[in-house]
């Protein structure tokens, strides 16, 4: 049997701290413009984290679960998308929520993303804002 092109995996930021920073400085910094400032923040270190990785082991995609059920920093590299990895990645997610005993979660979606969340029963409210200069939507899943 052929191993599966990726893996999803809970990960520690103390471990794995510069493969979750290689798939975010990739994605948030580079390719989105994120300045590193607003990038790193102090919640890295209390939230539940979850890394994606190729069959050689190579970071792919990453997400974090912060202690009050806000899911963030959701981001896969580039070559990646559109094969099923970010779906992947939000149920792992979404489980471990659940799994928590969280009755709800929520994030900040950005705009051209929310359709993406939308699958799976998020719903959008309040108005649209901007973050590191970057247009995003409050959504929310009842658990």
């Amino acid at each position: 049997m052929n191993k599966p092109p990726y893996t999803i995996r809970n990960a520690d930021w103390d471990d794995d701290r510069l493969a979750l920073k290689h798939v975010r400085r990739v994605v948030f910094m580079q390719e989105q413009g994120v300045p590193e400032a607003l990038e790193w923040d102090e919640w890295d270190a209390a939230a539940r984290h979850f890394l994606a990785e190729d069959a050689q082991g190579h970071p792919i995609g990453t997400a974090r679960l912060l202690p009050d059920g806000h899911i963030g920093r959701m981001a896969v590299l580039e070559f990646w998308r559109r094969r099923g990895i970010g779906t992947a990645m939000m149920r792992h997610v979404l489980a471990a929520a659940r799994e928590t005993g969280f009755g709800h979660v929520e994030l900040a979606a950005q705009t051209h993303a929310l359709k993406f969340y939308e699958r799976f029963g998020f719903v959008a409210h309040g108005d649209e804002f901007m973050d590191a200069g970057i247009p995003h939507r409050t959504m929310r899943l009842e658990l």
